[in-house]
């Protein structure tokens, strides 16, 4: 399974999946792992509703909903982008967070639609007492497979925890993304044009899922 089949199926079954089979009960999880398990919650019981699924758009936004409290995208989009987000406008880092997020999200939405037995098993939690920084350690369930480890680094702020990358068996999504789009840059010549491309997609993604 290469990096985007653990990309895709890595981030659905930990931030969208089931809840687990067997897991810490809620009430001794702590605020980072709560953070991760309150949007598998709100989607849980939407798996449920057969309709829901069948309407990609519907799913996209409920998605998008779901996961926006419990991460970060700001700090994603400036680690993703690495030093291009410093050179880059502020137009084009509005930009790019918007679509870069689109992206993430009809990833995790087409996911969301298509697996439907995964479970996640939290791990034990090491943090020091008044961290503001946690790496939340899990394993993705699914019967008959080796458990995949999916691990979250969370960030304390505002006094709410958020994920600003992930790591599927050691690999991180943000060095994955940034590799990818610091190639795309080199081949099309800007950042910009990086943007309307990945907007183009975006807008083609969607479409074809609609109709």
């Amino acid at each position: 399974m290469n990096v985007r089949r653990y990309t895709l199926l890595g981030f659905f079954a930990a931030l969208l999946a089931l809840m687990p089979l067997t897991r810490i009960m809620a009430a001794e999880l702590s605020a980072p792992q709560l953070a991760i398990e309150s949007a598998s919650i709100k989607l849980q019981h939407k798996m449920q509703d057969k309709t829901f699924i069948k309407d990609f758009a519907n799913v996209n936004k409920f998605v998008n909903e779901a996961i926006l409290p419990h991460t970060d995208f700001d700090k994603i989009s400036a680690l993703v982008l690495g030093k291009l987000w410093n050179s880059a406008t502020p137009d084009e880092q509005l930009r790019f967070k918007k679509e870069f997020q689109t992206l993430l999200v009809r990833t995790y939405s087409r996911a969301f639609v298509e697996f439907k037995d995964w479970s996640i098993r939290f791990l034990p939690l090491e943090m020091e007492e008044g961290a503001t920084k946690a790496v939340v350690k899990t394993e993705v369930l699914q019967p008959g497979l080796q458990p995949v480890a999916v691990h979250y680094r969370m960030l304390l702020a505002d006094g709410e925890w958020k994920a600003y990358d992930i790591m599927i068996e050691g690999v991180s999504l943000i060095t994955n993304y940034r590799t990818t789009f610091s190639t795309e840059v080199q081949t099309k010549g800007s950042l910009s044009a990086v943007i309307d491309g990945l907007a183009k997609r975006n807008i083609e993604a969607l479409a074809a899922k609609s109709s």
